[in-house]
């Protein structure tokens, strides 16, 4: 009968959390569309895209991430995102490929990637993952921006090199911010991770 009682208590216990960690995706990145450095607006929402995928699975980080993704696509269909919005304009389903697909990305590899380091350091693996969500992200919005938004890349570019222009003002500052937040609240995500998982073993 306990276990029964505690095995409800540990689902019930994991819902609060994933649904909690999807508000915080919603709102984050509600906040996101507002915060602009250069012609794209700074994620701030891998964070707890990462904790979900840590805690719960690289399907619930697929999941969060997808989440995220729609939103991002929302806001270039809306006009929040400026870039995005060009780049909905000239192909709006290889747009709507690109925001989900690399949120989807951003919550599942960084899971995926966790899981073995975890056996043998948690700190260190919860690190790599937090540091790998911006990367994956950022990579792939590159590809998609190389192969089938490559036109629009050389048109945005002007008379300035393509790799000058992609480190220093396409993704460069942005990638920069988002890679500097995901290394700042590091050690907070190890806390994190450390003590609910501490309370998911008591």
């Amino acid at each position: 009968m306990f276990s029964i009682n505690k095995s409800e208590h540990e689902k019930t216990r994991r819902l609060v959390g994933m649904a909690i960690l999807t508000a915080l995706v919603l709102v984050l990145q509600a906040i996101s569309a507002n915060v602009k450095f250069g012609p794209f607006t700074v994620t701030l929402t891998l964070i707890p895209i990462v904790i979900g995928g840590i805690l719960y699975g690289a399907k619930f980080g697929a999941a969060l991430g997808g989440i995220f993704g729609i939103i991002v696509y929302i806001t270039c269909i809306s006009g929040l995102d400026a870039g995005g919005y060009m780049l909905f304009s000239v192909n709006p389903v290889y747009n709507g490929i690109q925001c989900i697909g690399k949120g989807i990305l951003a919550g599942f590899i960084p899971a995926v990637v966790y899981k073995p380091l975890a056996n043998k350091n948690i700190t260190v693996a919860t690190v790599v993952a937090a540091l790998l969500a911006p990367v994956v992200n950022t990579g792939a919005f590159l590809l998609f921006m190389f192969t089938v938004f490559y036109d629009v890349l050389c048109e945005w570019a002007g008379n300035t090199p393509i790799a000058v222009y992609v480190v220093t003002i396409l993704v460069g500052l942005n990638f920069i911010v988002e890679f500097a937040v995901s290394a700042v609240m590091s050690p907070a995500i190890v806390t994190v991770i450390r003590e609910i998982s501490k309370r998911q073993r008591q």
